[in-house]
């Protein structure tokens, strides 16, 4: 069948709609892919964040039933004055107590300015932070035993948690024996680390009532 040119002006208008159509419909097609990618990525990035969430509460929970658990050994450490502030006047005046208690020669002692420390025995600390002060101290002594009596009752006092780094002991008489008498004999030079642990404040507030 031959269309004539009367014929395709006749078919002129509904081939143009036909051809809107189509576009149109094509149109649809393509959106409605691109909204259903675009629901599928918004319900995908939810569920992400659903999962993300539930993990970081689940995470929660076991870090407070940790802590929970070993709450009272914590407590230990903190009463010890181990975890939290540097407790100096309390530290001076059993440093007093422990000279009078052994009836020790006079004693110097000076204590630097707390700073941050990362020794290598300790590469991860969970995100606490240790903390050292250096403290020196000069003691005339009748002999040896004075020095360890000094550091084992500062060490059983709990006040501070403290590492020997360095004593060192020159003789006071020139003959070199020790005295029985009550005279100085010996004067010790010495370098010690009081260590204490700073807590982070997410223990803060799950240990709090």
């Amino acid at each position: 069948m031959k269309l004539e040119p009367n014929d395709w002006k006749k078919l002129q208008i509904p081939l143009v709609v036909l051809g809107v159509v189509i576009v149109v419909v094509v149109a649809c097609i393509v959106l409605a892919q691109q909204y259903k990618t675009e629901q599928e990525l918004a319900l995908l990035n939810q569920q992400n964040q659903l999962n993300a969430a539930r993990q970081r509460y689940q995470s929660s929970g076991l870090e407070k039933e940790v802590i929970t658990a070993y709450l009272p050994q914590y407590q230990t450490l903190i009463n010890k004055g181990f975890v939290g502030e540097e407790r100096r006047i309390e530290w001076v005046e059993s440093l007093r107590d422990q000279h009078k208690n052994h009836k020790l020669f006079g004693i110097k002692y000076s204590i630097k300015q707390q700073e941050k420390y990362t020794p290598a025995f300790a590469p991860n600390l969970g995100g606490f932070t240790l903390n050292r002060s250096v403290m020196q101290f000069e003691l005339d002594m009748l002999h040896e035993g004075d020095l360890l009596q000094l550091t084992e009752s500062l060490s059983k006092a709990g006040v501070a948690e403290l590492i020997l780094r360095d004593c060192e002991m020159t003789r006071l008489n020139e003959s070199g024996a020790l005295s029985s008498q009550l005279t100085a004999n010996l004067h010790a030079q010495c370098e010690l680390d009081w260590l204490t642990l700073r807590e982070p404040a997410a223990i803060q507030t799950v240990a709090g009532p």
